[in-house]
């Protein structure tokens, strides 16, 4: 797009504070030559601007009205922009080249009418519109202020206290079905009577509904750090990650049971599928990393979850066994079981003889952590072939659930509880020095805000102190790396290689938040500032000079001479922005030790 943006507070002139790039390619003026000069684009008048024409532009420019018109062939917008106060201080003029549609259409006799065009107010006034507005209503003006993380009502934030609760609570349904469901497929079978779980079973598959539905209105982190509320992106993002997991384990199987469904073990084996949601323990485990202490408890619980099953799997081998071999087979290690509690089956594994259910699945357990433990006493013991090889295996998961779980525990705290101390080492840290200096309520905010967005982009890394270690020339190809964006800037064109990649040490990265100042006017300049992504504001006197993007550099003039430069403006943040700079310190050592690129960048002063 083609457009201006000048400073509408500035009474003589009302200087350009940014220029687009489209318009410097229409109009063939560079950037640095438009910014220097007034709103009323006078540098762009020619033979066919008349008087009148000039009138109105000036006239739209001091009353801060819109003015709408055409100018050697291109469509002039001028747009107020006020603040959030309702104070018109910018000017937004757009331009569109609409040459070759004019020319074939208008007359020549008609061609220095149409150059006056028409134009149109904000604000109406009864005999100042020569024409109509056709498009209607006149536009919304737009807003010039601080960005605003814009939260819808029915948006829950993933750090709030409501939903870390609500994290816990689908935790702890998930395991829930991770210990029922197995239990009732392998104990249970087909007799319904004695289940008493289909009032929980129905509570979790309504907590696994209403969860996917605070999914869809919960924001997370992208990658880049920032947190999303747009509930747009939001439902993306969740459709393409659990989505099709939670929904299948939120399908209502035991409403089944409402119709009366005769075959239950099928419903038991459907509802198997739930155990898909062990899988945000991944997650889980991935968001609470930085706790060895949860970290640990969940692991245990795995294993005790791990032994749980491979109960279930023990019972149905005996109970499969005393199917197949009825009235004439005594060695199973049910069997075993049933006489040392003076409880024999007496017509089969279908018989109601025999231990309870609460003694068999007490038995199991012990059976298979036993096994897992490698701690077996050998009181309930494998007998039968089938028996004996789901042992083997038994003790090799076991054996391998040492390695990962036991053997692992001292890696997972020194990996872990060291990151996770330092930051909790830091956060106190901050609190502390808040409470002794009483701090400000909005000092301390903004202090903990750029903290927590800090650590979330670098982790709690510190680049400088991670490469000091490395040697000079690996450390100075991998900075030139991180770096390359602002070392192809044209100020660096004539740099040496050499001189680069002493450069590149020099430069660090840093970030502000919207409404934060990265320099205030009559500070010493410590720094050159470039900006990677955002918007910032060049302010004197609360009046806007300039608005700066991407790719734009903030410092001054240098001269090898006068090394101490006072800034003459603030620089605000517009929005979050993500800047490189290079210490002045730095910048002049390596000047000193490549004179004939200092010439370029910071030439003496005269005399």
């Amino acid at each position: 797009s083609n457009f201006l943006l000048a400073n509408a507070q500035v009474a003589q002139g009302f200087p350009i504070v940014y220029c687009s790039d489209g318009f410097c390619e229409l109009t063939g003026f560079a950037r640095t030559e438009v910014m220097q000069k007034s709103c009323s684009c006078k540098f762009l008048y020619g033979a066919e601007t008349s008087e009148a024409l000039v009138l109105h532009i000036s006239t739209a420019l001091e009353e801060k009205k819109e003015f709408k018109g055409t100018l050697f062939w291109c469509l002039l917008d001028i747009v107020p922009i006020k603040n959030e106060k309702g104070d018109v201080v910018l000017f937004l003029a757009s331009f569109k080249d609409i040459t070759e549609t004019k020319v074939k259409k208008v007359p020549e006799d008609k061609k220095e009418a149409i150059a006056l065009v028409h134009f149109f107010f904000c604000i109406r006034h009864g005999g100042n519109n020569g024409h109509k507005n056709v498009f209607g209503d006149p536009p919304a003006l737009p807003e010039y202020k601080v960005a605003d993380a814009k939260k819808s009502k029915f948006i829950l934030l993933h750090y709030s206290t409501f939903k870390a609760g609500w994290d816990w609570l689908i935790l702890l349904a998930t395991f829930y079905v991770a210990v029922t469901v197995p239990y009732n497929v392998c104990f249970i079978g087909d007799d319904d009577l004695t289940r008493s779980t289909t009032v929980s079973d129905i509570a979790v598959e309504i907590l696994f509904i209403i969860d996917i539905v605070f999914s869809f209105r919960t924001t997370y982190v992208s990658k880049s750090g920032q947190v999303i509320f747009e509930a747009r992106l939001i439902c993306i993002h969740y459709m393409t990650t659990w989505f099709i997991i939670d929904l299948v384990a939120a399908l209502p199987f035991d409403l089944l049971y409402a119709f009366k469904v005769s075959v239950v073990s099928v419903v038991h084996l459907l509802k198997t599928v739930r155990l898909l949601r062990l899988l945000r323990l991944l997650q889980k485990m991935d968001r609470y990393s930085q706790h060895s202490t949860v970290v640990l408890t969940l692991l245990m619980s795995m294993f005790a979850l791990l032994a749980h099953w491979m109960a279930c799997i023990w019972y149905v081998i005996g109970k499969k066994e005393m199917e197949a071999n009825a009235f004439s087979w005594d060695i199973g290690w049910l069997h075993e079981l049933a006489k040392r509690l003076e409880s024999p089956y007496e017509g089969g594994a279908n018989s109601t003889a025999g231990p309870s259910l609460r003694s068999v699945y007490i038995a199991s357990l012990y059976f298979t952590l036993s096994s897992l433990t490698s701690v077996g006493f050998g009181n309930v013991s494998a007998n039968t072939d089938a028996e004996k090889i789901f042992s083997i295996c038994t003790m090799l998961i076991g054996a391998l659930m040492h390695a990962v779980v036991f053997g692992n525990v001292t890696a997972i705290i020194q990996r872990m509880y060291s990151r996770w101390s330092l930051y909790h080492t830091r956060t106190k840290d901050l609190k502390d020095f808040i409470r002794v200096h009483h701090l400000p309520k909005q000092l301390k905010q903004r202090m903990l805000e750029y903290f927590q967005t800090t650590w979330s982009v670098n982790n709690g890394i510190d680049s400088n102190e991670l490469l000091k270690d490395f040697p000079d020339e690996l450390r100075s190809d991998i900075t030139m790396h991180l770096n390359k964006e602002i070392l192809q800037l044209s100020l660096f064109a004539s740099a040496s290689r050499g001189c680069l990649r002493s450069l590149s040490l020099h430069i660090k990265t840093t970030f502000c938040a919207p409404g934060e100042y990265l320099l205030r006017q009559g500070d010493a300049l410590q720094a050159i500032y470039f900006v990677c992504s955002g918007s910032m504001e060049v302010l004197k006197d609360s009046m806007v000079l300039a608005i700066l993007g991407k790719g734009d550099l903030i410092g001054a003039n240098m001269s090898i001479n006068e090394r101490v430069i006072k800034t003459n403006a603030d620089v605000k943040a517009l929005t979050y922005c993500d800047l490189q700079c290079i210490n002045l310190k730095g910048l002049y050592e390596v000047l000193d030790l490549y004179p004939e690129y200092s010439h370029r960048v910071a030439p003496p002063s005269p005399e």
